[in-house]
């Protein structure tokens, strides 16, 4: 396959050039097949659900086991001896459960993935960054709560009419720092030189940037195969940077921002392509999507708890909606996923594909013209099958391999190939029209109460009626 800057000017082609008899006539170049129909990926990175709190009562999908409506499985409360059944739970407002790499592993146990009360009630309380994986947002635990269709209207709506995959785990088995390192380059590390990618070793719980070092990440993400095969990327950020943790109406917060932090977006001159949100509208409305968007949610948007569930919605579906009314939509595929678990409960056990990782599963669907309708993926899966669709879509298939990809570093699995990565062209069918888009109220009426997250499950009563969201003011508003 052609490479580098003669896969960048033939791309630029529409016509061919052939000379017949002395004429000169024009050739329309082929149609693009398969995969190479789609031409702009978007990842819609949110934070902090476990597959069973969002869609564990969905049809068809590997959920919350029940009979006759009613759970079959519980998990031990330590301070009362009960086990807890996951039940309901219509709070607009959650609290979750701690979420670092230690509670990771505490919530599985083993396989038993009966850990999360447990862990809920041993997470630290009032803490000023709500961010802070060590940190719960609840007094009592709410961590076996799940959301139904009428809470969730938009997102059931999308698994109803696109793809949903209900073997998504992240990446990582630890928190919304490494998933987001993982998103973008199939790894998390410390590096002792950062100048030198292979003194970096892989690490659950990796350093952060700070003034004092501010490019810590010296491995290589995928902004560096993209950049050298001249591979449009942005990084659009809901209401610009904010600070470390964040906080309720900042920017998004440097723990989730990471690209500033990767040696090689620096040195290919690419800082630049992380941008505010706004342009990420003016580019859908205008048709000049980048081949590739990750985007990256303010607190208040993300889902993280304290922050609304219907605030979260209503922003993901002004970001589906954008794309859906561009004229770039019909060669574009949309993924949304959920960063990390969050504390809550899900009863499926991850797969062990190496020492990091697999996570525990979260939340995924995929919007496109070209997604089957209506269809569950039970294939395994994590983040890192988002890298391999690009490198399959506009890369030739180059993985982050050091041994190939002429920028070595320090790791020893190639993730986008382990055996037991699934495929995300299984959500797809290439052959079929391009089907209209499905544009969504993003302020969908829900059975959604504004609880309080201190209140213990059913004994509080409301402070306001049924939830209609309304998204806080930032550049998503644009």
């Amino acid at each position: 396959m052609l490479r580098g800057g003669r896969l960048w000017i033939l791309g630029l082609l529409a016509v061919a050039v052939v000379i017949v008899g002395g004429y000169v006539l024009l050739r329309h170049a082929p149609a693009p097949t398969g995969i190479h129909k789609i031409k702009h990926v978007i990842i819609i990175f949110q934070e902090n659900r476990s597959f069973d709190s969002y869609f564990g009562t969905y049809p068809g999908a590997d959920g919350i086991p029940m009979q006759d409506g009613i759970p079959t499985v519980c998990v031990p409360d330590p301070q009362t001896g009960q086990c807890v059944k996951p039940f309901v739970d219509h709070a607009d407002v959650n609290g979750g459960g701690p979420h670092a790499a230690a509670n990771s592993q505490a919530d599985i146990n083993g396989g038993k993935m009966n850990g999360f009360i447990g862990q809920a009630e041993k997470g630290r309380r009032g803490c000023t960054h709500t961010t802070n994986p060590v940190c719960t947002n609840a007094t009592v635990p709410d961590v076996m709560g799940y959301h139904t269709a009428s809470d969730i209207p938009n997102y059931w709506a999308y698994a109803n009419n696109f793809v949903l995959q209900d073997h998504m785990f992240e990446s990582v088995a630890s928190w919304s720092f490494p998933s987001h390192l993982f998103l973008v380059s199939a790894w998390s590390a410390d590096c002792s030189n950062p100048e030198n990618p292979m003194t970096c070793t892989g690490a659950l719980m990796p350093k952060n940037r700070t003034a004092q070092n501010p490019t810590p990440f010296g491995w290589t993400d995928i902004t560096y195969l993209l950049n050298r095969d001249h591979v449009t990327w942005a990084c659009y950020l809901d209401g610009g940077s904010g600070g470390t943790f964040g906080g309720r109406s900042s920017g998004v917060p440097t723990i989730w921002n990471i690209l500033p932090g990767f040696v090689d977006v620096h040195q290919d001159k690419q800082v630049g392509n992380i941008q505010n949100l706004s342009n990420y509208f003016l580019s859908a409305r205008q048709g000049k999507l980048p081949a590739v968007s990750w985007i990256f949610p303010a607190p208040a948007d993300s889902e993280h708890p304290p922050a609304r569930v219907s605030v979260g919605q209503s922003y993901v579906t002004t970001l589906i909606n954008a794309a859906m009314q561009s004229p770039d939509w019909q060669s574009t595929a949309i993924f949304l996923t959920w960063d990390d678990w969050g504390g809550f409960y899900d009863q499926v056990v991850p797969p062990a594909v190496d020492y990091l990782g697999y996570g525990i599963r979260v939340p995924a669907l995929v919007i496109s013209p070209y997604a089957k309708q209506g269809y569950i993926d039970h294939q395994t899966l994590s983040f890192d099958a988002y890298l391999r669709f690009i490198e399959d879509d506009f890369l030739g298939g180059q993985a982050l391999n050091p041994k190939t990809d002429g920028r070595p570093d320090g790791r020893t699995v190639v993730r986008e190939t382990v055996p037991a990565l699934g495929n995300l062209l299984s959500d797809f069918n290439f052959a079929q029209p391009a089907r209209p888009p499905l544009v969504l109220n993003p302020h969908p009426a829900t059975t959604l109460i504004a609880f309080s997250a201190s209140r213990a499950p059913g004994t509080a009563r409301p402070r306001s009626g049924p939830v209609q969201a309304t998204s806080h003011k930032s550049s998503s508003s644009s």
